[in-house]
């Protein structure tokens, strides 16, 4: 399967999830704008898949990741951005997301976990209650929060 082809809508993810959970497979969600893929990115996804047996990833579009990044992001289109992700190795399927908000794609999903980065702690993931009321749980994964595209962004400017 292609990378492309492994980046879904989120009613097909919805329907591969169903039949991976009905196997008996763990399935976690990790989410988020992924512009200028990065190590922490990387090492926030492997973290995630090693705590269940698939994990999908919801990347916010190009309208929900200039709402939450602000002017000028994302750098790279929805697009490309979603078909990296499906290209590595801990990654088993990719959607877009609209929203800003992870509650549509979490109830339409019920994974098992949403595993978000460390910059949460499972008390302040926003998306808790969607995910418990749906059987799920909260989990954190990654190393400490120390690259940033922001930060990428900022050191590509200051060298030309």
């Amino acid at each position: 399967m292609s990378n492309a082809g492994r980046v879904v809508s989120r009613e097909e993810l919805a329907a591969w999830v169903a039949a991976e959970r009905a196997a008996g497979r763990r399935v976690a969600l990790a989410n988020g704008v992924f512009d200028l893929l990065h190590v922490g990115h990387l090492r926030y996804l492997e973290a995630a898949a090693a705590m269940a047996d698939r994990l999908v990833v919801a990347v916010n579009d190009d309208g929900a990741a200039r709402a939450l990044k602000g002017e000028g992001r994302p750098v790279v289109p929805a697009a490309e951005r979603a078909e990296l992700l499906a290209g590595l190795r801990c990654v088993d399927r990719v959607c877009l997301v609209p929203e800003t908000d992870m509650k549509p794609t979490i109830e339409a999903l019920r994974p098992d976990l949403q595993v978000k980065g460390t910059d949460y702690t499972e008390d302040s993931v926003p998306e808790r209650a969607a995910i418990e009321a749906c059987g799920g749980r909260v989990a954190i994964a990654g190393d400490p929060k120390d690259h940033a595209v922001t930060d990428l962004i900022h050191q590509i400017k200051k060298r030309r």
